[in-house]
């Protein structure tokens, strides 16, 4: 099976003019930003509303680059010359070129990969680590890097793809469109999606228009077959009312008894960095450990269990899979600080739903003051203020000592959560006071949870705490 991408091809698929260089030079790695590309990459100019990167060729060859695609832009003789030994494509639209070269090395393997492409509101990522890691124990396994998941990302990743026989894409989407544009390079042959909540709820209006935009990850699949969590409501509503030719397997905790139920959970026991089960299928059962705190982790083992028994893998190796997996980093990343004291890291993104779970996570520490540490929930438009609120609710609910929160949304967390009882709470306007107030005010045993969305950068504040304490 040839896999080669030659730069004949890539003209050939983009329409794109050659100025200079070789026909027959082949295009490993792909790369966007010459700050991160690697000796050998193929660079290509990406144009954002910032900034045009083809302006950076010249950069991409010092880093060691031997091919370049970009827009068309002016380029002097002398640079040329500077570069003669070197290949240098222009295209009319790089982020468009970008996606059809890895349409078509999606398209070189055929029937010989499978693609898992995974969506939903949250724990997308997390999701995408358990399955890789129960797949890679009896296939070799190409999976998304960190959440490369959008429009560039999925892209980057097949292009990517070497002699892997499987490979766990990881696709994400703020509007309705976006998900049908990556199922269409990616071209999966089993879609999975964790959940429908509220995750970018502001700019599709409603749960059920999320929902309508994760189901366009059928779109690119020849047959489609898809894993879902029979416990989310919608999900489970959408399945019992489907009447396309469509497999549907489902994974629960809850609604064990749903006819699409194909492993479940029970027997649960939940610590403070694991997380105990029995993982039943239809056929046997199973004592399964994740070693990370949450229920939330339970269904992504279920999830990665079942897309194990698709792909006809055997338990015990599943087992392994599950019970060695690797977070991403920023995701429940704990660190034990002096004093006993203990960070929860998992700021690197945030929604109502995977908020409640951070919660519900630290409440399961026994030692010491539970101490959450809440930001800005954003893209949540005209529904902000009830689902701030609503954590306010939670946090309370589950018996948080001290509350603290930055942003401005973040406020109804504070003014709920102050209605409902909590009586040491705190609100701040820069990120510098809450790592002082913590250096300040930490106590031994304490465990702080950082939660906010990637754009409040809560991340920097936890590890500004955790270099100064």
């Amino acid at each position: 099976m040839n896999t080669k991408i030659l730069v004949r091809d890539v003209i050939k698929i983009t329409k794109a003019e050659m100025i200079q260089g070789n026909l027959e030079q082949e295009c490993y790695d792909f790369a966007y930003d010459t700050r991160q590309m690697n000796p050998n990459d193929v660079y290509i100019g990406l144009k954002t509303e910032k900034s045009d990167g083809s302006y950076y060729w010249q950069e991409a060859f010092k880093k060691g680059a031997n091919i370049v695609i970009i827009n068309e832009i002016n380029i002097e003789k002398k640079d040329l010359e500077k570069w003669e030994n070197k290949t240098i494509l222009v295209v009319k639209d790089s982020l468009i070129a970008l996606q059809q070269i890895a349409t078509y090395k999606r398209s070189l393997y055929g029937n010989n990969l499978k693609v898992i492409a995974i969506t939903g509101s949250v724990g997308k990522t997390s999701t995408k680590d358990m399955i890789a890691s129960v797949v890679s124990q009896k296939y070799k396994t190409l999976k998304t890097m960190g959440n490369y998941n959008n429009h560039i990302g999925v892209p980057l990743t097949l292009l990517r793809l070497r002699d892997e026989q499987v490979a766990v894409i990881e696709m994400g989407m703020n509007h309705t469109g976006e998900i049908e544009t990556l199922t269409k390079i990616a071209r999966p042959d089993i879609a999975v999606i964790t959940n429908i909540g509220t995750s970018h709820i502001g700019n599709l209006g409603s749960r059920e228009n999320i929902l309508k935009a994760k189901l366009e990850i059928l779109d690119g699949m020849d047959r489609k077959e898809i894993t879902i969590n029979s416990d989310n409501d919608l999900l489970q509503k959408w399945s019992k009312s489907n009447k396309e030719d469509i497999k549907i397997h489902g994974f629960a905790i809850e609604n064990i008894n749903d006819e699409k139920v194909e492993v479940w959970a029970d027997n649960i026991n939940l610590k403070e960095n694991s997380s105990g089960f029995t993982c039943h299928t239809d056929k046997q059962e199973v004592k399964l450990k994740v070693q990370v705190g949450g229920t939330h982790f339970i269904y992504n083992a279920l999830c990665a269990t079942l897309v194990g028994k698709i792909l006809d893998i055997d338990m015990q190796d599943i087992k392994k899979g599950v019970e060695t997996f690797e977070l991403t980093k920023k995701r429940m990343e704990v660190t034990k600080l002096k004093n006993n004291i203990t960070v929860i890291n998992d700021a690197y993104n945030a929604s109502p739903e995977a908020v409640k779970a951070s919660i519900k996570n630290l409440k399961t520490y026994k030692m010491g003051r539970k101490i959450a540490v809440l930001g800005d929930m954003l893209e949540l438009g005209e529904f902000s203020e009830k689902l701030h609120k609503d954590i306010g609710d939670f946090v309370a609910e589950n018996g948080i000592d001290i509350l603290i929160c930055l942003g401005i949304n973040s406020k109804y967390i504070i003014d709920k959560a102050i209605e409902k009882g909590v009586k040491d709470v705190h609100y701040f306007k820069e990120g510098k006071q809450i790592v002082q107030y913590l250096i300040e005010n930490v106590k031994k045993d304490d465990v702080i949870l950082f939660k906010a969305s990637n754009g409040m950068k809560f991340y920097q504040l936890c590890d500004d705490f955790i270099k100064n304490l």
